[in-house]
């Protein structure tokens, strides 16, 4: 008997039902899978957790800014630190650079909580189906967890660490400030962190100002900075920078066309090695030292805003002035040779086992290597010799440029056989012009000789320009600061000072006369002389200092008393022990500073004040806010200058106005140390060096408020100019760092004088003369050049002086025979016999 078929019904009832079992397996099957992935999410969170590193003020994140120092006018110094930074907001980033980053990075940042599970299951796709553990996942958020808190280590463990991170931060912070916490911390190869420092380093540009083809290519750098760098892998880098312009094409960021105009464009970029915009290096590192001092190794990496005191015009015009005048001197002196030369290759010996020709560097790759490791300074290039003419040079520059230099080029350097450059020699060379004004290449040489140059603002103590060498980058050693030196007779002006506060006049007479000292301290009998050579008898004070007569300075030292004169210079801020006791002082023998000599000069300039040398206006955290602000001691007596205020941290932000009973805070004047009158006659006898003295050639800046002194050494090893107005303090020194002379007729008016006019040019440019007030308590008479007593009636050659009021001359001194300067002891009493010689034993 045949079975009964089942129905179609019913075989369509059993198929729902396995159906219905099987679903129901796998939606079982996948709770127990969610579960599972939930408890081990809670499982790997609670045995991470407290693994994971402290997070307290995620939303602080602290970058490592380094320390940036400008000029009062707001030009960038310098900055320092290991890593350079441009912190940037996420509103300043253009919308081009954050579309290269997505495209390049993570493309559904703004879509996913700080994990992109997506990604995460590719990256476990692949390693089941390969083995090997393959770099994707991670975002954004998880790049900015590992390099705020976590190693490099490509491990699970850290993975996991990145995943709860990256969590954490998504809570924390929005998505737009983890996009400016990340393009700011990211390292981007030579030094540059952040994006705001890569446009800089690598394209010297703002980060505005970058264009597509440079956003990509910035964008590009974070998977691998150095092998993707363009300075270092230009080929690497365009590969890189395409991928990143294709990705953006794909993602609807750009057109195709403006892809194809980019990505076919060449590198663009070149290395900014030095990103500052004024050339102060000396005061730029006097800055870093200081904040180093105050702030420890945080000054490096606080993000720390240091305002100066300089001016970036009068720093410029102090750099210039100072290299001219070195360059200037160095062409009056003898070429010295060539400063280096190419060494010739090992020889390899046939069987030599210990040297392969192979390895021996090709002839070109050797000479550049050899120009190369000598210093590079802006103005004096290095230049490989190729053949050298009786007449001629061949040279190649570094760029590979081919010059021929002929006799005007030459001519300077009186060359010889031992000093004509030979091919394979290097030197280096200067840009001059012709008498038609047109440029040519000429030998040089770097300078043996260096120098120093310090201004200050007389009226507060603001050093507005300092430059203390040749060039910061041959040697840091601050001359302006460290070098002391002997003045020579630009410290004469301390020791009239100190005879006009005992009774002294600028009319006073002196005997100009030979005078031999012996003194057991000396090897030998001390004679000492006038720069020129000459004797000129009696002399007044006035005239004494505006031709710099010696032997007029030494018998007033003597007629004062040494440790009287000493205890007035002190007041100039000169330390008392550095000024030797004996009569060497009057010509200058103390050993002080550029600096120090101009902050002397300020008491002068300012009407007797001594100032405090500053240069750091204020300093401002990375956030901006001010920190310290300089407050400065003001030359005035009963002046009420408001000093600079801090903010409160404390006061009610909503306060427009101080409360009523709030009492102002004034800057404490700078103390007196010298009578306005003593201030304005020595100043004034100083105004009469650069009218017709030894410092003349400072009238070609054709200015009537100008006072200075020339000071030289003997054998001219030290040249000086110290000078000055109401406003502006400025002093030059010119010398050897090694105890040298700087040749015969190289004084302070020849050597160091030109620097000081060629800063004075720029620094006094559109300021009206700024003469100092003549103070009461004066009064000016006609005396007899002669005698400087009081002329009388027809008296030939009568002149005006200016005198304190109680000392002034009061009667025409009759004619004694003498010559009317037996006034002192020690003076030649001697009427007309002025070359008669004085000898002074046991004068201590």
């Amino acid at each position: 008997m045949a079975a009964n078929p089942e129905s179609k019904p019913s075989r369509r009832r059993r198929r729902l039902k396995i159906a219905a079992i099987v679903f129901g397996v796998l939606l079982a099957l996948a709770a127990l899978g969610a579960l599972c992935a939930v408890g081990g999410f809670y499982a790997l969170k609670a045995y991470y957790g407290p693994k994971l590193p402290d997070f307290a003020g995620v939303e602080d994140l602290a970058l490592q800014v380094p320390l940036r120092v400008y000029t009062a006018d707001g030009k960038l110094m310098q900055e320092f630190g290991a890593e350079r930074r441009k912190p940037l907001r996420y509103d300043q980033l253009p919308q081009v650079l954050v579309q290269a980053f997505l495209a390049a990075e993570d493309d559904r940042y703004f879509e996913h909580p700080g994990v992109d599970y997506q990604g995460l299951l590719r990256a476990a796709w692949v390693l089941a189906v390969t083995g090997e553990k393959q770099q994707g996942g991670s975002t954004i958020t998880m790049q900015l967890a590992r390099n705020f808190f976590l190693s490099n280590e490509r491990t699970y463990e850290r993975k996991i660490k990145e995943i709860f991170l990256a969590l954490k931060i998504e809570e924390a912070l929005s998505k737009e400030e983890i996009f400016a916490r990340y393009v700011n911390k990211i390292f981007l190869g030579n030094r540059a962190y952040g994006v705001g420092a890569a446009a800089e380093v690598y394209y010297a540009a703002e980060i505005t100002d970058i264009t597509l083809s440079q956003a990509a290519m910035i964008a590009g750098l974070p998977k691998a900075p150095s092998a993707y760098n363009p300075i270092a892998n230009p080929e690497r880098a365009l590969l890189r920078r395409n991928y990143v312009l294709r990705r953006m094409r794909e993602l609807g960021y750009i057109t195709t066309q403006q892809f194809q105009a980019a990505s076919s464009e060449g590198i663009s970029a070149q290395l900014a090695r030095n990103v500052s915009e004024v050339d102060a290096g000396y005061v730029a590192e006097m800055v870093r030292a200081e904040m180093l001092r105050r702030h420890g190794d945080d000054a490096y990496t606080g993000g720390y805003t240091v305002t100066t005191t300089i001016d970036s015009r009068e720093q410029v015009a102090a750099s210039a002035a100072l290299r001219n005048a070195l360059v200037e001197y160095d062409w009056r002196q003898d070429y010295r040779g060539p400063e280096s030369r190419v060494t010739e290759p090992a020889q390899v010996a046939e069987g030599d086992a210990n040297l392969d020709a192979s390895t021996v560097l090709p002839q070109a790759v050797r000479e550049q290597e050899a120009m190369r490791a000598l210093p590079q300074i802006d103005g004096f290039p290095v230049a490989l010799v190729t053949d050298s003419q009786a007449g001629a040079l061949k040279v190649r520059l570094l760029d590979d440029t081919e010059l021929t230099l002929g006799e005007p080029a030459l001519e300077w350097a009186n060359l010889d056989d031992s000093t004509r450059p030979k091919a394979g020699d290097i030197i280096r060379l200067a840009e001059a012009r012709d008498d038609d004004g047109k440029p040519f290449w000429k030998l040089a040489q770097l300078p043996a000789a260096q120098g120093a140059l310090v201004s200050l603002n007389p009226q507060d103590g603001a050093i507005r320009a300092l430059v203390g060498g040749f060039d910061y980058y041959l040697g840091k050693f601050n001359r302006a600061l460290q070098a002391k030196r002997q003045p020579g007779s630009a410290f004469k002006p301390f020791l009239y000072s100190a005879a006009l506060a005992n009774g002294r006049t600028p009319a006073t007479v002196i005997n100009d006369a030979p005078v031999v000292f012996d003194d057991a301290a000396l090897e030998d009998t001390w004679r000492p002389e006038n720069y020129t050579g000459r004797f000129y008898g009696p002399t007044r004070l006035r005239t004494a200092l505006t031709h710099s007569r010696n032997l007029v300075s030494i018998r007033l030292l003597r007629s004062l008393g040494i440790d009287t004169a000493r205890d007035h210079i002190q007041q100039f801020g000169f330390d008392r022990d550095v000024m030797p006791r004996d009569l060497s002082l009057a010509l200058g023998t103390a050993l002080v500073s550029p600096l120090e000599m101009a902050r002397g000069y300020s008491v002068f300039a300012n009407g007797g004040f001594l100032v405090e040398p500053y240069f750091i206006k204020d300093i401002r955290s990375a956030t901006g806010e001010l920190l310290e602000v300089a407050k400065p001691h003001p030359a005035c007596d009963d002046c009420e200058i408001e000093a600079p205020v801090l903010p409160d941290p404390d006061a009610d932000p909503f306060a427009l106005e101080p409360a009523d009973d709030a009492e102002p805070d004034y800057l404490k004047p700078a103390p007196r140390v010298l009578d306005a009158v003593n201030a304005w006659l020595t100043t004034s006898m100083m105004q009469d060096v650069i009218q017709a003295g030894t410092a003349r050639r400072a009238k070609t800046l054709g200015r009537s408020d100008l006072a200075g002194k020339t000071g030289t050494t003997n054998d001219e090893k030290d040249a000086w100019f110290a000078g000055f107005n109401a406003n502006r303090v400025a002093v030059a020194w010119v010398g050897y760092d090694q105890l040298q002379p700087l040749g015969r007729g190289e004084g302070g008016g020849r050597a160091a004088l030109p620097a000081w006019i060629d800063y004075m040019r720029v620094a006094l440019d559109g300021t009206e003369p700024a003469e100092m007030e003549r103070p009461d308590g004066l009064v000016t008479v006609r005396i007899d050049p002669e005698t400087g007593e009081l002329a009388s009636y027809g008296t030939e050659g009568a002149i005006f002086e200016t005198f304190p009021a109680d000392l002034a001359p009061q009667t025409a001194a009759p004619d004694n025979g003498y010559g009317g300067y037996d006034q002192f002891d020690g003076y030649n009493n001697g009427g007309d016999d002025r070359d008669e010689v004085e000898t002074v034993e046991d004068i201590f």
